[in-house]
């Protein structure tokens, strides 16, 4: 009698998480869907249909998962240094050539080098930047407009706070966070909470484990106010910069090359 060696796969339920994700950022921003559809409305202003567009800390890849739903022509390629996130986002879009991910820092002065192209219709990215400084952001800002083609858009969708308004601030985040406590009572996911589910899934326990080791809990950037940020892309080579939607602590600012 011969005995058998079994292997198992262990698979995991990659739109799951990516739905996952996306429930516990909304649990943060309740309005992110129609920051996002407002992004791509912009990205067809002035790149049309077939847009080559550049995913930065694209994180799960939700901006390239709406960007090819609304644009199934359009090509993404997504950077992220999250090996969490990126695994979730390559597992995502595994059989789908129109997507393309890249693992870089982008406070590598030479993370642009490692991306397939050098110049796109529009880079995007949302509820990530705030983790720089602003030094080092004006820094990138400089950096992805070398990446933008004449004519094409830089957009930013982020926390920005207008520090002259601080009761108007203080009263808009008093709502925003009643509200989040009714939802957390009816069991909406907080970061953390989500961070502590990844790290008991046999597939994403190591990608977390080798994330909090590039990261630790949470990064500690800021959060200049939108004129700030249209101001600083202005000085880095962009044409023309302005919010194109806000909500009371957030915006989208888009810069034109």
């Amino acid at each position: 009698m011969t005995g058998s060696t079994e292997t198992t796969t262990v698979t995991a339920d990659w739109r799951g998480w990516q739905d996952s994700w996306d429930r516990q950022q909304e649990w943060y921003m309740p309005d992110r869907e129609e920051r996002l559809r407002v992004m791509l409305d912009m990205v067809e202003a002035f790149a049309g249909p077939t847009p080559r567009v550049l995913d930065l800390a694209c994180g799960t890849g939700s901006i390239t998962d709406r960007l090819l739903k609304r644009f199934p022509a359009a090509t993404s390629v997504g950077v992220d240094l999250d090996p969490a996130l990126l695994a979730i986002a390559e597992g995502t879009f595994a059989d789908d050539d129109r997507v393309t991910f890249v693992s870089a820092d982008l406070k590598d002065p030479h993370w642009a080098a490692r991306l397939p192209h050098t110049s796109y219709d529009a880079v995007l990215t949302a509820t990530a930047l705030h983790w720089l400084h602003n030094e080092p952001l004006a820094t990138l800002y400089g950096q992805i407009a070398g990446l933008v083609r004449d004519g094409g858009v830089f957009m930013n969708a982020d926390h920005m706070i207008d520090d002259t308004t601080p009761r108007i601030n203080a009263a808009e985040r008093a709502h925003r966070h009643a509200q989040m406590d009714r939802a957390k009572a009816a069991g909406a996911l907080d970061w953390a909470e989500w961070w502590a589910l990844a790290a008991k899934d046999p597939v994403l326990a190591g990608p977390t484990a080798k994330r909090f080791e590039i990261y630790g809990e949470h990064a500690d950037g800021e959060t200049p106010s939108a004129d700030w940020h249209a101001r600083t892309l202005r000085a880095a080579g962009f044409a023309e910069a302005r919010p194109v939607w806000r909500s009371p602590s957030d915006a989208l600012v888009l810069a034109v090359k």
